[in-house]
């Protein structure tokens, strides 16, 4: 049987692709979906009785795009679709199954399978958790490549691991190790689509007239935005600085999350100009309150702290012990903690107006809070607020929140001209008029 189908130079390297982790796409329309389906279907004939997933982080997703193109794609006379299973067997006995995982929690559906190869169609929808988990899914004594091929566009929960582990760590097309696996991101345009640019030679346009943060990520593939990126007012090279000593001198503060999963502290300065330093962090989890107490007084030392904004939960008393957390910190040396004003959006407004307004800085050491604040995006259900995950990069920016919530942004000065008047200001100003109007 001759089987034809027409695929892109883009979409046959990463057909090619022979490292460990693949990543590839970028920007919309780039034939990421076809790509993942067109591998499959190839490595299905050319290893009888390799076992392929496709994953999405939801079903109707599958359905609307991967299940269609496969069942549109691949000869019906060379495999049997099990619908209730969601699975296609081939005549030569490979397997591509379609999967999902909406939460952490539906890992444990694959806990016992074994697959060769496993895609992430949309990576960036999936958390950091559920990728590293399902690559201890990928196993088999057989000669068949063991692989995660991946397809995405920048966005969503999953941007930041997703950037850090493939965008930042290599140029373009450019193999590198990491962790002793070999990994590899092949970038996507949607010019690079010879096929949907010549069927639809408008959709390029469509890329072109959404706004500038949109059409960067979507149309230029640009991993520093993002399309529904929380802070875009956020820019590397304004507000990021090189360390220097803070002077004695100036007022410091800190602003406080505390969790068991991560604990977040973040300390800040304020020149004589009153522009705000954020100097140092401190971003750990599993630690006790005591424990983290201690290692934030340590970490204090010689410097006077005038407050510490403080979650207002760690003034509930704990069962276990009776004490409030806050209680708890004081007995460990952290008496300075305060209060903090706890309103989400509008302290996100405040975060946003301190970096609208030309007064904030971040020192580059404090890299867990930059990388929060480039990785989080609005919450879909709450309009004006950031979205609760990736849970482990948010509490950062919540520190953030609270200590600047303790120091709202001052309005901009309005520079008034001074001796440059209308006549009838002249008028007004006399004396005479002054006093009519004041016996009036």
């Amino acid at each position: 049987m001759d089987i034809n189908f027409t695929i892109t130079k883009k979409q046959e390297r990463f057909i090619r692709a022979s490292c460990d982790e693949v990543l590839y796409g970028g920007a919309a329309g780039g034939g990421k979906s076809f790509g993942q389906v067109a591998d499959a279907f190839l490595k299905a004939l050319e290893f009888p009785k390799i076992k392929q997933l496709i994953l999405r982080s939801s079903f109707p997703e599958l359905e609307r795009s991967l299940i269609i193109t496969a069942l549109e794609l691949i000869p019906k006379s060379l495999y049997k679709y099990n619908g209730s299973k969601h699975r296609m067997t081939f005549l030569n006995g490979s397997v591509i199954e379609f999967g999902y995982l909406a939460s952490d929690a539906d890992v444990t559906k694959y806990q016992s399978a074994e697959y060769d190869i496993i895609r992430f169609d949309e990576l960036t929808h999936f958390s950091e958790y559920q990728y590293r988990y399902m690559q201890s899914r990928i196993r088999g004594v057989n000669d068949f490549p063991k692989q995660i091929k991946s397809s995405t566009n920048p966005g969503s929960r999953g941007h930041a691991w997703v950037k850090e582990r493939f965008i930042d760590a290599a140029p373009p097309n450019t193999e590198f190790e990491l962790g002793g696996r070999r990994l590899i991101f092949i970038p996507a345009r949607v010019q690079d689509n010879s096929f949907l640019m010549a069927s639809d030679p408008g959709y390029a346009e469509r890329l072109h007239a959404l706004p500038d943060n949109e059409k960067k990520a979507l149309l230029y593939g640009d991993w520093n935005i993002f399309e529904g990126q929380f802070f875009t007012e956020f820019d590397r090279a304004t507000h990021i600085c090189a360390p220097f000593a803070i002077p004695s001198s100036w007022k410091r503060f800190c602003g406080l999350d505390y969790g068991l999963d991560m604990t977040a502290c973040l300390w800040l300065a304020v020149s004589p100009e009153g522009t705000v330093y954020v100097y140092r962090e401190y971003h750990e989890k599993n630690k006790t309150l005591s424990e983290a107490a201690e290692v934030i007084v340590g970490l204090s030392q010689n410097e006077r702290i005038t407050y510490t904004a403080a979650s207002p939960d760690l003034y509930n008393r704990r069962q276990d012990t009776g004490f409030s957390g806050i209680e708890i910190m004081a007995k460990s040396g952290l008496c300075s903690l305060t209060r903090a004003d706890n309103r989400r959006i509008a302290g996100w407004r405040v975060v946003k107006e301190y970096l609208k307004s030309g007064k904030f800085m971040i020192f580059e050491t404090c890299v867990n809070l930059i990388k929060g604040l480039t990785a989080l995006c609005y919450d879909k259900n709450v309009p004006g607020d950031a979205a609760d995950e990736p849970h482990e990069l948010t509490h950062a920016p919540e520190a953030l929140r609270y200590a600047l919530m303790s120091r709202p942004c001052p309005a901009p000065v309005r520079k008034v001209r001074r001796g440059v008047f209308t006549k009838t200001e002249l008028e007004d100003m006399k004396p005479e008029r002054v006093q009519t109007v004041k016996r009036q």
